[in-house]
């Protein structure tokens, strides 16, 4: 069984930023895709970012673009998302997911999940 455990959420000012952490144990997840992915109250779940464990390709939501960077620490066996420019829409319980495709599309198709990490952005 593998564990994705995520951290480093709270309370943050409208341009602010925070860096959030997933941390995986259980098993080794070098050929796996690792995505965000984040809900909002009375929101569908939707994806943030996502990143093989080499850093070689990497995808991002519109919405994010240019204010998020997702990124691997393999030694630690750590994906990060680095948020900028936070804004009161961001606002959101943040889960880490792997997948074991290569690019996973939906939800559907990432295998294990975090039980998420609440940010919350004020103006």
């Amino acid at each position: 069984q593998v564990q994705l455990v995520e951290s480093g959420g709270g309370l943050v000012q409208a341009g602010g930023s925070l860096r959030l952490s997933c941390a995986a144990s259980g098993r080794t997840f070098s050929s796996y895709t690792m995505g965000w992915f984040r809900q909002a109250p009375g929101k569908e779940r939707e994806f943030v970012a996502r990143i093989s464990w080499s850093g070689t390709y990497t995808y991002y939501a519109d919405s994010v673009k240019g204010r998020f960077t997702i990124s691997t620490e393999n030694a630690k066996s750590t994906v990060y998302l680095q948020m900028n420019s936070l804004k009161p829409e961001d606002t959101a319980v943040y889960y880490c997911a792997a997948s074991k495709w290569s690019v996973p599309g939906t939800s559907k198709e990432y295998d294990y999940w975090g039980p998420g990490t609440q940010v919350t952005v004020s103006s």
